[in-house]
């Protein structure tokens, strides 16, 4: 959940690799996985599906019990907003999701009007491209 990731455990971070545009998106679900690698495409084990990835630098670290890497996967359900406007997020979102806009590498981004089914505000209005 995007409550528990701390700023420290995503330092690393180089990259993040977006699948699809999210120029259209409000929202994305994001988890830290534990993966076999620091890059490359990840195998996606869960419902909907996956929009996205980081990448992580050299410097990173795998966990000395498992020798995976944690690494952010950026995800969507087939119930959430994207394709159920009107469904059950259409106010509010999951608690692991938050605004596509406000995430960068080694950044864990957060929840604003737009990702919780409100009226954009003036400000998000005049970055919209």
């Amino acid at each position: 959940m995007s409550a528990l990731i701390a700023e420290d455990e995503i330092v690393d971070e180089m990259d993040l690799v977006w699948l699809e545009d999210i120029s259209r998106l409000d929202y994305v679900r994001q988890s830290l996985d534990r993966l076999p690698t620091r890059r490359g495409r990840p195998a996606y084990h869960r419902d909907g599906r996956m929009v996205g990835y980081a990448l992580l630098g050299p410097k990173a670290k795998p966990s000395r019990s498992s020798g995976t890497f944690r690494r952010r996967v950026f995800w969507l359900l087939p119930h959430d907003r994207d394709t159920e406007p009107d469904g059950l997020y259409a106010r509010g979102a999951p608690a692991e999701a938050v605004d596509v806009r406000t995430l960068a590498p080694g950044s864990k981004g957060h929840k604003t009007e737009r990702s919780e089914g409100g009226p954009m505000s003036s400000a998000t209005r005049e970055l919209k491209p």
